[in-house]
């Protein structure tokens, strides 16, 4: 049982380069239940590598990170065991169906048969994809691919979900329907949400926002407390105010 005082992730004071590149510099920030945080950032600004430091799948020399009070470097099974990621590039075998591709994940987790049938029935409903189940990957268009990938996410019913430019090269209804899924799950089921995005137009109001650039936060907050600190009214121009220096290593 996770301990309600602990934010369910805390990334302090988290830096990494490559070679003589600055991909990082003392990233800090945190993410609390039910909290939906954007993480926004032209393209080159450390997304990706944070997103890779808080998977483990790169391992930084400074800093941490922690899932739920526990340290993603020093104990992996505990802080990885609810977490939940999208990845930007679609990770379904496309030659399978849809539901072998959710039981083999659910297997992975070390779910039972019948309690994987349960969840996957569930969260396919939730996104109206169970009649699909049967179908191939390779059948389904971006948005319904997506839908799964999101699914597939949730049946170990995570407490920190990662989304990964998710809805990028879908079309509108596909974006706003999965906008506006992620957004209930917040409201609802009180996951956190990292969601890193450059699309201004998928922010709610209500969400928390983190703006990287080259490496570093330069602003982070409430959508309210980001645009006061430029003095900007819409979260576009603040966006622009808080990228257009040009100082600093690229990312």
């Amino acid at each position: 049982m996770r301990n309600e005082d602990v934010s369910v992730l805390a990334v302090e004071n988290l830096s990494y380069r490559f070679a003589n590149k600055r991909a990082l510099d003392q990233v800090g920030f945190e993410i609390n239940a039910g909290e939906c945080t954007i993480l926004l950032g032209p393209n080159g600004a450390g997304k990706s590598t944070l997103f890779s430091l808080i998977t483990h799948l790169y391992d930084s020399p400074s800093g941490s990170v922690k899932i739920n009070g526990f340290d993603v470097k020093k104990q992996s099974c505990q802080a990885l065991a609810k977490l939940g990621v999208v990845f930007q590039q679609s990770t379904l075998d496309p030659d399978l169906s849809v539901l072998q591709n959710l039981h083999y994940h659910a297997a992975l987790h070390g779910l039972s048969r019948s309690e994987a049938a349960t969840r996957i029935e569930q969260e396919l409903s939730r996104q109206e994809m169970f009649e699909r189940r049967f179908e191939k990957v390779r059948q389904l268009n971006g948005g319904h691919r997506r839908r799964v990938e999101i699914a597939r996410a949730l049946l170990h019913k995570p407490s920190l979900l990662l989304l990964d430019e998710p809805t990028v090269g879908l079309d509108v209804p596909s974006r706003t329907a999965i906008v506006n899924y992620i957004h209930s799950l917040c409201e609802v089921e009180g996951i956190a949400v990292l969601w890193a995005s450059h699309l201004i137009d998928e922010i709610h109001e209500s969400d928390r926002l983190i703006v990287l650039h080259k490496g570093i936060v330069r602003a982070k907050g409430t959508v309210a407390e980001v645009n006061g600190l430029v003095g900007a009214t819409t979260v576009s121009e603040a966006f622009q105010k808080l990228t257009e220096d040009k100082t600093g290593q690229e990312a």
